[in-house]
């Protein structure tokens, strides 16, 4: 079974910083483009920001320059450096990935549970 598993939600004040973390594991024989997306209440999900397995990156025009992914393929994980947070970066934050499993079968989008980020004005 393949789990992706995010850790360090929580809640900030605006101006503040979180650093989002998204591990993958189980029955994984590559992993390609890794992604985050958020999910505001009452509003679709977005993507945020995705990354190649050669670390290419793309960001939403909303969170250039204060979001940073990156990745550590050892440890099939990505993560998201958010800072100077604002109120509307509230949502949750899902990780995606585009997996090729060891049976060999592949997926363009699993994704983790979510991992709920606050941020207070």
């Amino acid at each position: 079974q393949v789990q992706l598993v995010e850790s360090g939600g929580g809640l900030v004040q605006a101006g503040g910083s979180l650093r989002l973390s998204c591990a993958a594991s189980g029955s994984i024989f590559s992993i390609n483009t890794m992604a985050w997306y958020r999910q505001a209440p009452g509003k679709q999900r977005e993507l945020v920001a995705t990354i190649t397995s050669g670390r290419s990156t793309n960001y939403a025009n909303s969170v250039k320059g204060r979001f940073t992914i990156s990745r550590d393929n050892a440890k099939n994980t990505v993560y998201l450096q958010m800072n100077s947070l604002k109120p509307e970066d509230t949502a949750v934050y899902y990780c995606a990935a585009s997996l090729i499993f060891e049976s060999g079968r592949s997926t363009n989008n699993y994704w983790g549970q979510g991992t709920q980020v606050t941020v207070s004005s």
